[in-house]
């Protein structure tokens, strides 16, 4: 069985790319079950997307030290999620933060990388990708979501063409250029 967790703030593509994941193993004839815990979404809140892949994924939820993989689609959410993250799991993140509404109402400083220095001095296997150096080449912030499937590829057991096969499939024609670029781009950081 194989547990991934993907974390991130409304609007950030969180579900897509969970629905992506599932579409590519259920291609390949494997059972796939998800699950989100949206809250204040629209708000621009967390968003978590459970992804639970295998014979013996009953549940749609992944439990607390059970995740092999989490997918954080912003610093603080990652971090957030590592609760989740089992001992021998991968953390793939995104260096770019999203400032809360709470930090931008009180002039606060957040910018994410307290957060990424947090989990570069945990005991854990991560891969950082550079979201902003990302969604400036490709001109939208819309597509990381994308990027970061390309850099956990590989940790998901997922091939790029699987995931790209879903994508021309289930996106629109005029997304599909930004989004392959983008699946590319992440990929890199996987090397």
């Amino acid at each position: 069985m194989l547990n991934i967790l993907l974390a991130g703030v409304g609007g950030q593509g969180t579900v897509l790319a969970s629905k992506i994941i599932a579409a590519c193993v259920m291609k390949r004839g494997e059972n796939a079950h998800t699950a989100e815990t949206i809250g204040m979404a629209q708000r621009g809140g967390c968003v978590v997307s459970h992804v639970r892949i295998g014979e013996n994924a009953y549940s749609p939820l992944i439990p607390k030290g059970q995740a092999d993989v989490i997918i954080g689609f912003e610093p603080g959410e990652a971090v957030r999620a590592l609760p989740y993250l089992k001992s021998s799991g991968t953390v793939i993140v995104s260096t770019m933060a999203v400032t809360p509404a709470t930090d931008s109402l009180s002039d606060g400083t957040y910018n994410g990388k307290d957060m990424i220095d947090f989990l570069k001095k945990k005991n854990i296997k991560y891969i950082a990708v550079d979201g902003e150096e990302i969604v400036n080449r490709l001109g939208s912030s819309k597509s990381l979501n994308i990027a970061l499937l390309g850099a956990g590829a590989k940790e998901m057991g997922i091939s790029l063409e699987d995931i790209e096969d879903v994508i021309r499939t289930s996106l629109k024609p005029q997304f599909l250029e930004g989004n392959l670029a983008a699946l590319k781009a992440g990929a890199l950081y996987a090397k």
